[in-house]
This record gives C-alpha cells, sequence and structure tokens, in this order.
C-alpha cells in the first residue's frame, strides 16, 4: 500500500467527522469527545508526562487509518507494568524514557487501536504502519513501542510481525440473560449467594440509599460532588489529587452525558461515595470511584453490584469494572485474558523483555485458570 503518515500533536488538529467515522463502534473511551477532553483540561501534554503524537495514515483516497498515540516520559497511568524493564536500562545505563505508546491514557479497557476504513484490514495495514512506527522510534531516541489492551485478533496480528504479545488477567462481568439481581445472584452456591445478601442488607439496614443518574438527570453539581468524593480517596492513597481534574469531568459530562452513568450512596441526604461508569450499546464500564466516609462494603455496592443491575435493566452484554482486584472474584466477575505488544529499540534488551514475557505467559495463565476455581457459582446453577 503507497500510504502517506503524519503525526499529529493534538486531536483537534483532526477533523471530528474523521475520527467518529473511524472509531465507530469502538467503545467510549475513543471516541472524539474523550480524548480531546483529556487535552484540553490539561491531563496529558504539557508536564504530565503524555505528549499526543497521534498517527494520521492516508492513501489516495484520503484517510485509512488513525492510531491514539503518545511519547511518554514515566510508566504511570497504563496498567501494563514495566517498571523493571525501566530499571534494567537504567543499570546499565540507558534512557527507557522516552518511549512511544499506543493506547488509552489512564484507561486499561480493552479495545481496538488502530482505527481503520471499512474497506481496510488490519493484517494488510499493519505491517507498513508498525514499520513506519519502528523506523521513527529508532530516528527519535525512543526506547520501546506498545500497544497496550488492543483486542486479541490485532495483537495476534502484531504478534506474527514480531511485536511479542504479553497477557495480563482483568475480571469483567458477563449477563447471562439474568431477569434482574436475584436471578444473578441464584446461580451461586448458597453460602456465597447469602454473604453477599448479607453485605448488601447491612448498608440499607444502615440508613444508606444508591442512586443511578444517568444523561440528563446527571447535573454539574452531582459531577462536582463526585470529584470531591474522587480527589479524597485519591489523597488518602496516594497524597495526590488523582490524575484527573474537575474540568475534565465537567466537560464529559457536557459533551459525553449520554454515555455516562454516575452512582451515589447517601445517608440522611450526605454524600457518603460515588462512581462515576460509561456505557454504550454492549457494555458498561466502570472507571472512577471516591468515598468521603469509609464504611465496610460501601465500594462493593457502589462500584459493583449497582453497575450490575444497571447492566441487567439496560440488557447490557457485559461489565467492565476496571483493572485488578480479586475480590472481584467473589461477586462473579470472571477472570479473561487482556493482551498488549512491546517492541524494543535494542535487540540485545528487546531478547531479555521477550524472555521475560515468554516465561511469565505460563503464570498468567496458570492465574486464570486458579481464579476461575473461586467463581462463587454452584455447578447446578442455583442451590
Amino acid at each position: 500500500m503507497d500510504l502517506q503518515f503524519t503525526f499529529i500533536d493534538s486531536l483537534k488538529r483532526i477533523q471530528p467527522a474523521d475520527w467518529q467515522t473511524l472509531s465507530q463502534g469502538a467503545g467510549p473511551f475513543l471516541d472524539y469527545a474523550f480524548l480531546t477532553a483529556l487535552e484540553t483540561q490539561h491531563c496529558v501534554g504539557g508536564q504530565s508526562g503524555w505528549q499526543p503524537w497521534h498517527l494520521q495514515v492516508e492513501d489516495k483516497q484520503g484517510l485509512v487509518a488513525l492510531l491514539p498515540l503518545y511519547k511518554k516520559w514515566h510508566s504511570y497511568g497504563e496498567y501494563v507494568f514495566d517498571f523493571a524493564w525501566a530499571d534494567a536500562f537504567a543499570r546499565h545505563g540507558h534512557d527507557y524514557y522516552p518511549k512511544l505508546v499506543a493506547g488509552i491514557p489512564f484507561t486499561p479497557v480493552p479495545g481496538p487501536r488502530l482505527l481503520t476504513r471499512q474497506d481496510v484490514r488490519l493484517e494488510e495495514i499493519w505491517p507498513s504502519v508498525l514499520k513506519h512506527l519502528q523506523l521513527i522510534c529508532q530516528a527519535q531516541s525512543l526506547s520501546s513501542l506498545h500497544i497496550l489492551f488492543c483486542q486479541k485478533t490485532e495483537s495476534d496480528t502484531l504478534a506474527e510481525l514480531g511485536v511479542v504479545q504479553r497477557h495480563s488477567v482483568q475480571f469483567h462481568w458477563f449477563n447471562r440473560g439474568y431477569t434482574d439481581f436475584n436471578d444473578f445472584v441464584a446461580r451461586f452456591t448458597s453460602r456465597k449467594r447469602k454473604n453477599l445478601q448479607k453485605e448488601r442488607r447491612r448498608l440499607s439496614d444502615a440508613g444508606i440509599t444508591f442512586h443511578r443518574l444517568t444523561g440528563s438527570a446527571i447535573s454539574t453539581e452531582h459531577i462536582q460532588a463526585f470529584y470531591q468524593c474522587y480527589r479524597q480517596t485519591y489523597l488518602k492513597r496516594s497524597g495526590h489529587n488523582g490524575y484527573l481534574n474537575e474540568a475534565l469531568f465537567e466537560d464529559l459530562l457536557r459533551h459525553m452525558g449520554e454515555k455516562l452513568l454516575l452512582v451515589q450512596a447517601r445517608r440522611d441526604g450526605d454524600m457518603l461515595a460515588s462512581a462515576l461508569f460509561f456505557f454504550d450499546q454492549q457494555g458498561l464500564y466502570g472507571r472512577y470511584w471516591g468515598c468521603l466516609n469509609e464504611i465496610d462494603g460501601l465500594h462493593f455496592e457502589v462500584c459493583y453490584y449497582q453497575g450490575i443491575e444497571f447492566c441487567i435493566e439496560q440488557q447490557l452484554a457485559f461489565f467492565n469494572p476496571g483493572t485488578q482486584g480479586e475480590h472481584k472474584i467473589q461477586r462473579g466477575f470472571e477472570p479473561v485474558i487482556c493482551y498488549s505488544n512491546h517492541w524494543l529499540t535494542s535487540a540485545q534488551f528487546y531478547t531479555a523483555v521477550k524472555d521475560f514475557i515468554v516465561r511469565e505467559k505460563q503464570y498468567i495463565f496458570d492465574y486464570q485458570k486458579d481464579t476461575s476455581t473461586l467463581l462463587p457459582f454452584s455447578q447446578r446453577g442455583t442451590e
């Protein structure tokens, strides 16, 4: 294919309609409004360590493909951990940063990465795109290329091209045609079902109420209250305000409100906790949460059970509540394999990383298998 490549330092240099056409059906985090909000509200760019450098690919007919791409000066906000690789570079007197990352900032949600025109197949265009990215990495002293949380088919294509495939595990909930939440927990063993029901009842008996808001029902005041919860939790956990700012969440409400679900926990009218989710026609994605009062079981209700109820009501196929967290298993979230791909400009370091990833793979698959045995479901479906 005769292709022209252009790197773009802001999504605003791309026509929204062009991006939206290629990202149709790719999920809310590849929405032009989401990625632009990150830039506009300074969550990426500047001193954030995420420098937008999106790739635009054209042929004689026009736009062929787009790739959300960032130069990175650290490894935070990626959720595919390569800190040990950076340490190895430093010990040998080499710079690991900057590196090149194709993915969604602060968002470990699997999905397509190279967005293509409908008449273009990934296996046809990725070889040319990859070759160009590798040449750029070498020319600009970028240590490596990372394609994070891509779909399996895309990851397999990259693996065949010599970009080593790395695996990780997340815990997702799947809708098996449930009619309501009770129908879902009816699949649990008796003991685990009672434990979950007791967990929910304890909060109800404490006078805590839960509210789900979507679209126009979410006000700026709701978002501001949510942000106070989010900020407070980050301050307690990490000593900083979080990667994202209040202006970003207000921007998302203005431009993506129809894709937002906000859950609030209140007692006597006072806010206790809040969580912000995204959804599309396929599924629900749990992203941000915070609490003002530490109450046993509150996180599970706000971040998991309310999301499950929403999925059942809206007949959504799956619920991705976010990365990590083995506590999700006992609540019916199943371990699934996620995929990323990695290439390093140094042949010596690439060989070492590839060897590590190959050895890591068996551990990841054993982990998925082992955690599957811990799911709460009864062999007979109900007891």
